[in-house]
């Protein structure tokens, strides 16, 4: 385990394209939230702020894939991420992405790694 290693949650919590799990985050200066979510086998982490208007995507916490459980979807304007890159695979995100958060899963467990745009939320 890295010393930056920060603890998100159990993988018993994350299923394979369903709920995924939000965390608190400091993006630049801003209170943010982050999430994981399991797709493709893997865990996938990235930031909570949709590429076409900065606003979170769960519908509700931690609903961020759209029914098929094929694509991430942002609750207000149908943006659709491809969950393995965080690229845009339709609507408004025209050429956008979402921010990927380094995340691990070693024995049982999932951890999110800070960079130098995301860093553990302040107090």
């Amino acid at each position: 385990m890295s010393d930056t290693d920060i603890f998100v949650c159990d993988a018993a919590d994350l299923e394979e394209g369903g709920r995924g799990v939000r965390f608190p985050v400091t993006a630049g200066f801003e209170d943010r939230t982050g999430f994981v979510v399991r797709y493709g086998g893997a865990v996938r982490g990235f930031l909570n702020r949709c590429a076409h208007v900065p606003i979170e995507l769960d519908w509700s916490e931690g609903q961020f894939f759209e029914s098929s459980g094929l694509y991430l979807m942002c609750s207000t304007h149908g943006a659709l991420y491809d969950p393995e890159s965080g690229r845009c695979a339709g609507g408004p995100c025209r050429g956008g992405s979402l921010r990927p958060i380094c995340v691990v899963e070693r024995e049982g467990k999932i951890y999110w790694q800070p960079d130098d745009y995301i860093r553990p939320a302040r107090a």
